[in-house]
C-alpha cells in the first residue's frame, strides 16, 4: 500500500531498464498445466488485504485455473506496486490510487478488480490528543504508515480539506501492528490511521480512540466526500492486454472469494485464515472476529469499481497536489473482469459500476 520515496525512486529506474517487459513467470505452465502468476500484497495479514490468502485457503485460485504464488511487502522494503511496475511481480495487492501515481509518472497500470469500497482504516488518538476531526490537526504529529503512502495522501487530504495545511502537522511512517501501537503508546504521536487488527489493539490497551472512520462505505462518503475504492489488484496494462486469459482467471478466483465473504460470518472468515493472521501478541481471535464483524461491509461483494468512486479519489490527489484533472481515469481501472466473473459464477452485479469517467 505504500508510497516510499526511495523505493519509488529505484523501483522508477528499474522500470526504465526493464522497458516494457516483464521479469516475472506468469508467462510460463507450472507442473499441473496452470499458469503461475505472482502477486505481492502490501501487507497480507492486514483485514483490508484478506481476501487474497482467503482465495487460497478456499482453493479457487486452483479452482479457476491458475497458480497465485502470493507474497508481502516488508516494513522498509520496496512496496507491493513498485514491485510490480518493476516487473519483480506480475500483480500487486495494494490501493487503487496508486494507478493515478503511476499515470502522473507515465507509467500505464490499472485495477482489474475491486475488493473494497472503503480504506478500511480508522484515525486513532489519544484520548487527550484533543483530534475530532482534520480541523485538530494543526499543530500535531499523525502517525502514517509510510510517508507518501495512501495514508498519509488521506492523513493530508482531511486537514487540508479543513483548512489545515500540510505544513501545519506532521506525519512520520510508524507501519502497523507493535510499531504504531508503541507511537501511541509512547507520546511519539497524537494519532495513527491504521486497520484492523491494530485498531483492535489499540482499542483492548487504552490507549486511543477511534475520531475517524474511513472502515466503511458509509464512513469514507462522510469523511472524504464519496467512495472512496481502496483495495484492488493493480498490474501493468501492457501486461494484463497479453495475459488475459490469466488475470480472467485471477479475477473469477477473487470474486468467488468475495462473494463467498459476502454470504459468510466473520467468524466463518477467520477460521479459514492461518492462525498467525488471527491471533498475535496484540489480539486474540475473538478480538479479530469482532473488528472483522464491524468493518466486512467494506468489501465489494461483486468486485466491480463503483460509480464515482475514482473520481472521488482523483479529487484527494488533486487537493494535496498529487495529480490534476487531466488524468484520464478510463486508464486507471476495468470493470470487463469483473463483469465476466460475475457472469461466469451466476453473481447478481449490485454494485453500481463506475463509467469510463469514473
Amino acid at each position: 500500500m505504500s508510497r516510499r520515496p526511495v523505493a519509488v525512486a529505484a523501483s522508477l529506474l528499474t522500470v526504465l531498464a526493464l522497458g516494457a517487459t516483464s521479469a516475472c513467470s506468469s508467462g510460463s505452465s507450472s507442473a499441473n498445466g496452470m499458469p503461475t502468476v505472482k502477486l505481492m500484497v502490501g501487507g497480507i495479514d492486514k483485514q483490508i488485504y484478506l481476501p487474497y490468502e482467503l482465495a487460497q485457503q478456499l482453493g479457487f485460485y486452483k479452482k479457476y485455473g491458475v497458480n497465485v504464488s502470493l507474497s508481502t511487502e516488508h516494513q522498509g522494503g520496496v512496496g507491493a506496486e513498485d514491485a510490480m511496475a518493476s516487473g519483480q511481480v506480475d500483480m500487486a495487492g495494494a490501493w487503487y490510487v496508486h494507478t493515478i501515481d503511476f499515470q502522473v509518472k507515465g507509467k500505464a497500470v490499472e485495477g482489474i478488480v475491486q475488493l473494497s469500497g472503503a480504506p478500511g482504516e480508522r484515525e486513532m488518538c489519544t484520548p487527550k490528543s484533543g483530534v475530532r476531526s482534520g480541523a485538530d490537526f494543526k499543530g500535531k504529529t499523525l502517525g502514517v504508515t509510510d510517508i507518501g503512502s495512501g495514508t498519509d495522501t488521506l492523513t493530508q487530504f482531511m486537514g487540508v480539506q479543513k483548512g489545515v495545511k500540510a505544513t501545519e502537522f506532521s506525519r512520520i511512517g510508524v507501519s502497523e501492528g507493535g510499531t504504531a501501537v508503541a507511537a501511541l503508546q509512547n507520546g511519539k504521536t497524537a494519532c495513527v490511521m491504521t486497520t484492523q487488527p491494530t485498531v483492535a489493539a489499540i482499542e483492548k490497551k487504552g490507549i486511543g480512540v477511534p475520531t475517524i472512520n474511513l472502515a466503511s462505505t458509509a464512513g469514507a462518503k462522510a469523511a472524504l466526500g464519496g467512495t472512496w475504492p481502496a483495495a484492488t489488484v493493480l498490474a501493468q496494462t501492457g501486461w494484463v492486454n497479453s495475459h488475459k486469459d490469466t488475470a480472467q482467471k485471477v479475477v473469477d478466483a477473487l470474486v468467488a472469494t468475495m462473494h463467498w465473504i459476502s454470504t459468510h460470518s466473520a467468524a466463518d472468515i477467520a477460521d479459514k485464515l492461518p492462525s498467525s493472521y488471527v491471533s498475535n501478541p496484540l489480539i486474540t481471535k475473538a478480538d479479530y472476529i469482532t473488528a472483522l464483524t464491524a468493518d466486512k461491509g467494506q468489501f465489494l461483494p461483486d468486485g466491480i469499481m463503483p460509480a464515482g468512486g475514482p473520481k472521488t479519489v482523483l479529487a484527494t490527489e488533486e487537493l494535496v497536489g498529487h495529480a490534476t484533472s487531466s488524468v484520464d481515469l478510463s486508464k486507471t481501472f476495468t470493470n470487463e473482469f469483473a463483469l465476466q466473473a460475475d457472469k461466469t459464477e451466476g453473481i447478481a452485479t449490485t454494485t453500481t459500476p463506475a463509467r469510463a469517467n469514473g
